[in-house]
């Protein structure tokens, strides 16, 4: 799963967060209830991303989410790849690879406790922290019945409630951190976007 991890996550936490901290005013924590709302007031967002990769090496690109179950990660050149789950699946498309792209059940991810239908983070035994700093909130959630593929710590800001980064440690306990720019909320992302066939024909796979 290594290397769905290093597609799906980025590594530039104080970049992120640095004009968060710069505010002197503190915010209240989040509850659960508030998260779970906030995740559920929208079902399809398009947004800006970057990503500083293990070698320190960088990548931006543009994420386009539809729920339940939809995310696609378009990386800007000089990158190539792509990653897209539909269909219960998750394909990462690698220009260098000549047999096709790999995928995994998006099932046996942490990235699908966000792209549910109905996400209740109120559930018994799905998070497994809920924390403040003043400035943030952080929930981690694990998916209860597999606690074994990892985990999803999101940090959120208030004021409004917005969703600024996601760190995944997956199944084998490597960590990695997706930064989000501001997110464009419910508007036209095509369903085309997430077809894993139709991609692999453009890939020629």
């Amino acid at each position: 799963m290594n290397k769905l991890t290093r597609r799906l996550c980025l590594m530039a936490v104080p970049l992120a967060l640095a004009g968060v901290a710069a505010s002197p005013s503190l915010a209240q924590q989040l509850s659960l209830g508030q998260v779970s709302t906030y995740l559920n007031s929208f079902t399809s967002a398009e947004g800006e991303f970057t990503q500083i990769n293990a070698d320190g090496t960088i990548s931006t690109g543009t994420i386009y989410i539809k729920r339940p179950g939809r995310v696609r990660f378009e990386y800007n050149p000089p990158e190539e790849s792509l990653v897209v789950s539909g269909g219960g699946q998750v394909a990462i498309f690698d220009p260098r690879s000549d047999s096709g792209p790999d995928r995994y059940p998006l099932n046996q991810t942490p990235l699908s406790i966000i792209l549910e239908r109905n996400i209740d983070l109120t559930r018994t035994d799905m998070v497994t922290g809920h924390t403040s700093d003043g400035t943030t909130t952080t929930v981690t959630a694990q998916d209860p019945a597999h606690p074994e593929y990892g985990n999803i710590r999101m940090v959120f800001t208030s004021e409004p409630v917005e969703l600024r980064q996601w760190i995944v440690t997956d199944d084998t306990g490597q960590q990695t951190t997706v930064i989000l720019g501001d997110l464009a909320k419910d508007g036209r992302v095509p369903d085309i976007l997430f077809n894993i066939n139709r991609e692999m024909r453009l890939w020629g796979n």
